[in-house]
């Protein structure tokens, strides 16, 4: 059986795409009857059509996006996904910042805080890198890790920081 490129999108997931789903099935020549028949009496053929639609979801998500973010509490980086190369716009609090135990980036106060006047010992820093595999394949990967997909408002803010 073809596993999914990415993942199997979760129930949760299936239902906020069901109408989309619905539209696939119909482009591939399934009734709503014939699915329900499908599922019942060829359980890996059903299976193997809900792949391949997660891997169709996760394609034009992923091929989408421009930004990414990960707000850690001492530190936050900001991607931008270009076509060939991902930019890195980060702020880091190093340990000999006084007041380092009681920051907080993920408190949004804090952050904005520190984002319209960096004080001294706060690093801000940036990097462009090549994709290490396929565009998607490597955003996926950030994504499962915890980066979020954004609007770049926080990756503008940190390059007038810069």
């Amino acid at each position: 059986m073809t596993q999914p490129k990415y993942r199997l999108l979760t129930k949760e997931e299936l239902v906020q795409f069901e109408k989309e789903f619905i539209d696939y099935l119909v482009v591939n020549g399934i009734t709503g009857e014939d699915w329900a028949k499908l599922k019942e009496t060829n359980p890996d053929k059903a299976e193997q059509i809900t792949n391949l639609f997660s891997d169709v979801v996760f394609e034009k998500i992923l091929r989408s996006i421009q930004f990414l973010s990960y707000i850690g509490k001492k530190e936050i980086m900001t991607f931008q996904c270009l076509k060939d190369e991902i930019v890195l716009v980060g702020i880091r609090i190093s340990k000999e910042h006084e007041g380092y135990e009681e920051i907080d980036f993920t408190n949004t106060e804090m952050r904005e805080k520190y984002l319209v006047a960096p004080p001294k010992g706060v690093k801000v820093f940036t990097q462009t890198k090549k994709y290490n595999k396929i565009r998607e394949m490597e955003l996926f990967q950030m994504t499962e890790n915890g980066a979020l997909i954004d609007e770049g408002n926080l990756f503008r803010t940190l390059c007038l920081v810069l």
